[in-house]
């Protein structure tokens, strides 16, 4: 269903933000709509509070204007209301509290529950009867305050949050203040909020949803690329990269593609040096000894020459069979087969052997050698035979690639635990771009084989992977046209 990682992205994070929106709009609505009700609770209790008090102070001033001791006992709550001037009066300020919460009710009652006066704003239809039920009247005057939803007893047509409270004179109830909210109102209020919260939850993960869109394509982007370059690299394109934006880890990657892509051109392009190389060392001699053969057979090289040309078939296939066990040894060093047993050995006098191995092109070239070794007898913990084809790999390359009457130095020292091999040549050395592929396999720096006829680029990589195998360095340092040294290091033997 979802082939692509974008779609992936994209759907878990939907996925995501809308549970999260819809949680967080359910908790926000659930305690939204609680604070709602609590506050409106809060308002009905202060005002008919506030209206208890009033009244009460009116009446306890009232009695106190009259000089009859027995007032307060003769005082009818229904006359003092009754009176012109305090209908008026009582009906203006609650009139005035209607108009700030226009969905509140107010009424004032008698003791009996008889309804005296409402708020201006009241509507008739709401009320059915104007007597409140005498059950309900009995309860109220019980319970002193009295919350709750109701109708009380059919008084209203349908059912209100009512909050009353006695009006007292003294000990006795001589009315009841009635403050009331419409349930309808509250739900209507109630389902504004919500849809107002749902409606903004839903802006608000469109919003998201789109950034996380653009987000997500923008983090997948790059590695779309980075698919399309795979692609070409599988066709053989190997010079195509990605763009690096930015300094992420997706960049980082991008970073580490190029470097892959650069690495595998590099190879490709040594490989196919590498086949042409082979193909020309393979092709020459085979050419030659076909050539000399069919010479001899045809009568064109004279018996007397036989022995002579016979010879330089046996070299060329001497040469050939250097070749093979050449690419064989590297087959076995990559595929792990090939097994060091370490011995302990004088590597001053391995050194030794192998300058005398090359006295004759030395002599050819007339070059200024050195050969410094810390002491007569230095003993290295390793493969001999090995080491002893690194060491002749890197003196061979020195000597071929020396100047005339150049310098070539064998510097052999030691630290701590190490023994630190130096072999030293003046002549054309490395280019410094060449420096990080030197021991690449087929890398070579004669490309136009003027210097080295007869290599395929492969010495300096096996040096590097015996070294490697020992667990050793080696590395090297070049000034291009001057010189060039190469250096290792092995364990001290005992």
């Amino acid at each position: 269903m979802f082939k692509s990682v974008f779609t992936k992205y994209v759907t878990a994070f939907m996925v995501i933000i809308v549970i999260s929106f819809s949680i967080l709009a359910g908790i926000i609505s659930s305690q939204t709509i609680q604070y709602s009700i609590k506050t409106k609770q809060a308002t009905v209790i202060n005002t008919a509070n506030f209206l208890k008090v009033k009244f009460e102070n009116d009446i306890a001033n009232h009695l106190a204007s009259l000089d009859d001791e027995d007032a307060a006992d003769d005082f009818s709550f229904n006359e003092y209301i009754n009176t012109e001037n305090n209908k008026q009066n009582i009906t203006r300020e609650i009139t005035t509290l209607a108009r700030y919460t226009k969905e509140f009710v107010f009424m004032i009652t008698d003791a009996a529950g008889n309804l005296l006066i409402t708020d201006d704003y009241a509507d008739p239809a709401t009320f059915r009867q104007n007597k409140i039920d005498p059950q309900i009247v009995n309860d109220l005057v019980k319970k002193q305050s009295y919350q709750a939803e109701t109708t009380l007893g059919g008084m209203f047509a349908e059912p209100y949050l009512v909050h009353e409270v006695p009006i007292m004179n003294g000990t006795k109830i001589v009315g009841m203040v009635f403050v009331c909210s419409s349930s309808e109102l509250t739900t209507v209020y109630v389902e504004v909020m919500i849809k107002t919260i749902i409606m903004g939850s839903l802006w608000v993960m469109l919003a998201a949803l789109i950034a996380v869109y653009f987000i997500s394509e923008k983090i997948i982007s790059p590695l779309k690329e980075m698919s399309r370059a795979a692609k070409s690299f599988a066709l053989g394109q190997f010079d195509v990269r990605v763009p690096v934006i930015g300094h992420d880890e997706v960049a980082e990657l991008a970073v580490a593609f190029n470097n892959m892509a650069a690495s595998l051109e590099r190879l490709e392009e040594t490989r196919r040096t590498f086949l042409a190389n082979v193909s020309h060392d393979l092709r020459t001699p085979m050419t030659s000894i076909g050539g000399f053969i069919d010479g001899i057979l045809d009568g064109t090289i004279p018996p007397e020459k036989h022995t002579e040309y016979l010879t330089r078939c046996s070299n060329e296939v001497k040469r050939l069979s250097r070749l093979v066990s050449t690419l064989l040894d590297i087959t076995r060093i990559q595929a792990g087969e090939r097994k060091f047993s370490k011995t302990s050995f004088d590597i001053c006098e391995m050194a030794r052997e192998i300058i005398i191995s090359f006295e004759k092109r030395i002599e050819a070239k007339n070059l200024d050698v050195e050969f410094e070794c810390e002491n007569d007898k230095m003993l290295a913990f390793a493969d001999r035979d090995a080491i002893y084809q690194v060491l002749y790999n890197i003196c061979d390359n020195a000597v071929k690639f020396s100047r005339e009457g150049g310098k070539y130095r064998i510097r052999i020292t030691s630290k701590d635990k190490k023994i630190n091999v130096s072999v030293y040549n003046e002549g054309q050395g490395i280019p410094e771009e060449d420096l990080a592929i030197v021991f690449d396999r087929f890398y070579k720096s004669d490309k136009s084989r003027g210097l080295d006829k007869s290599g395929v680029g492969l010495g300096l990589y096996i040096a590097k992977t015996i070294i490697d195998a020992h667990g050793e360095e080696i590395k090297v340092r070049s000034v291009w046209g001057q010189y060039c040294e190469f250096i290792f290091t092995l364990t001290k033997g005992k």
